[in-house]
């Protein structure tokens, strides 16, 4: 049975009406514990679900026990078993994400009484609370509104109260533009009874309070411009801790924990830093940190940051965690407070955080909770039976095993659907600009970051809306963006960050990625007489060479139209070449949409309708081999696609292999 939670008022900040939706009453209070009791507290995590609430596949319609909820539950009821004193929150990007989101959001919308499947699978582990991550806003305020349980008529939807979770929502740095007034509750004090330890060895019950602060990245107004513009403001992480901490303070908190959709980000602090945990942390008065957004484990990862110390799980001093994503791990945090002069006081040497994987190897995973598959059954068989249906064939093999290193089968789909769409658009809309050069950009979403079966492989035959969303696994809307040549450069060189800098005299193997530097936002444009060389080579910022269009190089003050999709069109910490003032259209559909649209009409897809690759790397003859990572098996695809340098190193032993590839020996695709 879910735990509702016992919240404060903040009348003096909010007005009668918060006041109102805030006022419950509190529990009794517990006997005064001594002083010299403790208190062992587990924070329990979970991040970045992204509606994977069962151990499926969507992109490959198949089974996959590596993710999903349903065995983060299990994780969950074990810690629960192994503590006497735990909390449950999640750090948001929750209800997007799957098929299965994007099936009850657009294709078989839910009505106001019912609760969506992902809330529903989360309220039989009863969570203490949750905020909202920046993919919450992709389907708009109206569905978010209604999902969450949460009216903003200040930001435009109506005042229904609809099904939402049974825990609280908290988020602190958004804020209605036509009044002000928060979206959520922008802190939340609860009230919970813990089993402490006297000082004479028995235990007691006693009432902790436990304040809580939720952010999202302030790029959301960017990246989901076409639902958010006029509607919302957002403030920076730093400025909102700073605006509510003294009114939830003042309710004498014994702890104060922090949701922030966002990781650490040690560059210098601006009010639109998009992971601003790090600067987070140095705000007095916050005792643990649980993040999200980046899909990084931690502890574990960022360990290069000053003042982090990636083994314990501490930043400046705060213990912090980050559960990864598609549920494949749970988060805690481990607290320790002592009752010291009639109050409990952290003791921050002894907190520590952890990761506990669902799966110790792909062969080895733990049970699903058998509680969660029941309560989402419709609307899984609803979204599997919409994946399945047809919609025509393809002739090619469309892959993403060797996308980054020049096999372009399905980002040639991704950029001539973009490209067409907004190729018509201009011609309904903007005549005037018919004769600038039209490029579209995109990159391989599935590229093995989740491991050997993160990739796209279609093989060729009857396709399905399945096919769409293997893809195009995200809900990004269509965009496109006018640009000068300069910044069309500087959009090219940030991507080309996605590999190392060769040494082509170094004696060592030397990997070709840059891992630091995700695939996906590796992107690869393409358009009707566009040519560039990419030589890694070159130091960051000079390795895109011999740009040209029609044979004549881009002049950095020409115009050109890129199509993009929303994330990228508004720019992030990766890509500050474009800031969202350069789109000049917001269409409301989505990528993938307009995929599974394209492929309808091309019902027998053929290589000659496609975009052909635009780029090659520099000829570069190296002394040691040059390697990359794959899934294993796949070099007969490698030649297949014309990428004659490439061959098998090693096996890896989990699916994946590593490769060699010579780049003097990849040719620039004709046609």
């Amino acid at each position: 049975m879910s735990r509702r939670p016992s919240v404060l008022p903040i009348a003096a900040l909010l007005g009668a009406a918060l006041l109102a939706a805030c006022r419950a009453a509190p529990p009794a209070a517990a006997p005064e514990p001594a002083d010299g009791s403790t208190l062992p507290l587990a924070l329990l995590e979970t991040t970045d679900l992204h509606s994977n609430i069962l151990g499926y596949d969507y992109s490959r319609d198949a089974p996959d026990p590596t993710l999903g909820f349903e065995r983060v539950a299990t994780l969950v009821a074990q810690a629960r078993a192994e503590y006497p004193n735990t909390m449950l929150f999640d750090a948001g990007d929750t209800i997007q994400g799957t098929v299965l989101a994007e099936y009850q959001a657009r294709v078989a919308p839910l009505p106001c009484d019912e609760e969506l499947a992902m809330y529903r699978a989360m309220d039989v582990l009863g969570y203490d609370g949750g905020t909202i991550g920046n993919h919450e806003f992709n389907f708009g305020l109206p569905y978010l509104a209604q999902v969450t349980g949460t009216p903003m008529p200040a930001a435009g939807t109506d005042a229904r109260r609809c099904a939402g979770p049974h825990y609280p929502l908290v988020l602190s740095n958004v804020d209605a533009e036509r009044d002000g007034t928060p979206l959520y509750r922008p802190w939340v004090l609860l009230t919970r009874t813990f089993s402490a330890r006297r000082p004479d060895g028995g235990t007691q019950p006693v009432t902790l309070r436990i304040g809580l602060l939720g952010f999202t990245p302030p790029q959301i107004v960017n990246w989901d411009r076409a639902h958010l513009q006029g509607r919302v403001r957002v403030s920076g992480v730093v400025e909102a801790a700073q605006r509510w901490l003294p009114a939830l303070q003042a309710q004498h908190p014994d702890l104060v924990v922090a949701l922030i959709h966002g990781g650490p980000d040690a560059a210098p602090y601006s009010g639109d830093l998009e992971n601003a945990a790090w600067h987070l942390a140095g705000v007095p008065g916050i005792d643990a940190i649980l993040m999200g957004h980046m899909h990084q484990p931690f502890p574990g990862a960022f360990a290069a940051l000053p003042d982090v110390d990636a083994r314990r799980g501490r930043i400046r001093g705060v213990p912090a965690v980050m559960a990864g994503f598609w549920g494949q791990y749970l988060g805690l945090v481990h607290l320790h407070l002592r009752r010291d002069g009639g109050q409990w006081r952290l003791d921050r040497e002894a907190a520590y955080s952890e990761l506990r994987p669902i799966c110790r190897t792909a062969q080895d995973c733990v049970a699903p909770d058998a509680r969660i598959a029941p309560l989402v059954r419709v609307a899984h068989e609803g979204a599997v039976a919409y994946l399945r249906a047809p919609i025509g064939s393809v002739s090619l093999r469309l892959s993403s095993y060797f996308a980054e290193v020049g096999d372009s089968s399905t980002l040639a789909v991704i950029n001539t659907v973009q490209r067409d769409y907004v190729r018509d658009w201009i011609a309904r809309e903007h005549p005037e600009w018919r004769d600038e050069p039209l490029l579209s950009a995109a990159s391989a979403f599935k590229t093995g970051y989740a491991g050997a079966a993160d990739y796209t492989d279609i093989a060729p035959g009857a396709v399905s809306l399945r096919s769409a969303a293997d893809l195009y696994p995200f809900s990004n809307q269509m965009m496109a963006v006018r640009i000068d040549g300069a910044t069309l450069k500087r959009w090219m060189e940030l991507s080309a960050q996605r590999f190392n800098r060769i040494d082509p005299a170094g004696s060592a193997p030397q990997a070709l990625f840059n891992e630091r530097f995700p695939g996906f936002n590796f992107d690869q444009f393409a358009g009707d007489g566009l040519h560039y060389v990419i030589d890694p080579s070159r130091p960051v910022g000079a390795r895109v060479t011999a740009l040209m269009i029609d044979g004549k190089p881009v002049g950095e003050r020409q115009m050109l139209i890129v199509a993009t999709n929303s994330y990228r069109a508004a720019g992030s910490a990766a890509f500050p070449a474009l800031d969202g003032s350069q789109t000049v259209l917001a269409a409301p559909d989505t990528v993938r949409e307009l995929i599974a649209d394209w492929l309808r009409r091309h019902p027998q897809l053929q290589r000659a309708q496609l975009l052909s690759r635009a780029w090659r790397f520099a000829p570069l003859h190296t002394r040691a081999p040059l390697t990359f990572v794959s899934a294993g098996g796949k070099a007969a695809l490698a030649a297949e696609a014309g990428l004659r340098g490439v061959r098998p190193l090693q096996d890896l032993g989990d699916g994946r292999a590593r490769y060699a590839i010579e780049l003097d020996a990849v040719p620039m695709p004709s046609g």
